[in-house]
């Protein structure tokens, strides 16, 4: 028996991703800890974000138009809690984190090195949706940390070990389960296509 509830954001699990921007007028650069993050667009290449107005994080970005997605691992639960419970207005995230800054290839805003993967964008489209602004990135340029990467240069999940957000908690992703399209690789038991 399904039992209905209020609208709500249930959908799960979400990918947990750190958001560094570039400081404007001589001020430190900005760590903010995102669930609401997604891949929209494969060509060109473009992944979502969404800000309420009143972080620090999204005055920056408002002036700068350019950001970094930071993908953290399971061993940063504690600074990716951090960055999204204290103020960049009062506390550099940085240093509270033991972060290093890293200059990007193609925006101004800063890599966090100890994060396996970074990905540059900068804002193609911003949409006010109630609560939270939605910033539609176009990816510009993507590294990876070596050691998530095979032999032949193809990322491995599991050498990361990215977190997820599943109302109100930190998960890991645990292990793999299938690869896309594996089912069209097994017998179909006499199945018509």
């Amino acid at each position: 028996m399904k039992i209905q509830r209020r609208p709500s954001n249930v959908l799960l699990p979400v990918p947990l991703v750190m958001v560094s921007v570039a400081g404007v007028d001589g001020g430190d650069p900005d760590i903010v800890t995102l669930a609401w993050v997604g891949n929209v667009c494969s060509a060109p290449p473009m992944l979502s974000i969404s800000l309420r107005p009143s972080r620090h994080s999204y005055g920056l970005l408002q002036r700068t138009h350019e950001f970094v997605v930071n993908v953290p691992t399971r061993s940063q639960a504690r600074e990716v809690d951090l960055c999204g419970n204290v103020s960049g207005r009062d506390t550099d995230k940085f240093a509270a984190c033991g972060f290093h800054a890293v200059s990007g290839a193609r925006v101004a805003a800063p890599l966090i090195e100890e994060c396996p993967i970074n990905i540059e964008c900068v804002t193609r489209h911003r949409l006010s949706l109630g609560a939270h602004d939605l910033f539609v990135g176009e990816i510009l340029a993507v590294h990876f940390n070596e050691d998530v990467l095979d032999s032949r240069g193809r990322l491995q999940a599991g050498k990361v070990d990215p977190l997820s957000y599943v109302i109100g908690e930190y998960w890991s992703l645990g292990e793999k389960v299938g690869s896309y399209g594996y089912t069209l690789k097994e017998p179909r038991g006499g199945a018509k296509g």
